[in-house]
């Protein structure tokens, strides 16, 4: 199994991702509690195609993502108030565990990987860099969903990014903002 450069396998769990109800807050906990940072924040925004349940949405999100060694936390805030893979999680348990992330080098035939073993398909999304990800419902396999992220060279770049700020990190410049994909219109 190849190994990326910020340490997580392929086709592994390379991501723990968390539902909050306030960002700022949020990433001042898991740096305080979690020794976490810094963080790469982007403030707003709604990607460029999105997919809930089969029909088209614009859930709008503040996402923050961080590390703690090789293990990357994800912070995720919505926006507005449509129906969504975040709200789903929220009116079940309340704020917390939301996802695990499985990087995946053939975004494809991981994918296929879940749908195979039989879980339903409930978002996917146009990311970064024209990269996609999917969320399956493990909900009551693993307590949270599972997200196949597409590990592209661009996206493994960026992580390795955020991975390497990490190392060393004396806790100045904590939250790095980061442009919104689409501004809300």
């Amino acid at each position: 199994m190849p190994v990326m450069n910020f340490g997580q396998p392929g086709n592994g769990i390379i991501q723990t991702a968390f539902i909050v109800e306030d960002i700022r807050t949020a990433m001042d906990l898991f740096t305080k509690h979690l020794n976490v940072g810094p963080w790469f924040w982007r403030e707003g925004g709604v990607f460029p195609w999105q997919v809930y349940r089969g029909q088209p949405t614009d859930v709008e999100l503040s996402i923050a993502m961080g590390y703690s060694g090789s293990m990357q936390y994800e912070l995720i805030q919505q926006l507005n108030d449509v129906p969504s893979v975040y709200m789903d999680v929220v009116k079940k348990r309340g704020y917390g565990l939301h996802h695990f992330g499985v990087g995946a080098p053939d975004y494809a035939a991981r994918c296929a990987h879940y749908a195979k073993a039989g879980f339903e398909l409930v978002y996917e999304a146009e990311v970064s860099g024209g990269n996609k990800v999917a969320y399956y419902d493990t909900m009551d396999v693993l307590s949270a969903f599972s997200e196949v992220i597409n590990m592209s060279p661009s996206t493994e770049a960026m992580f390795t990014t955020f991975q390497q700020a990490s190392v060393g990190w004396d806790g100045s410049d904590p939250i790095r903002k980061r442009p919104p994909l689409r501004p809300k219109a």
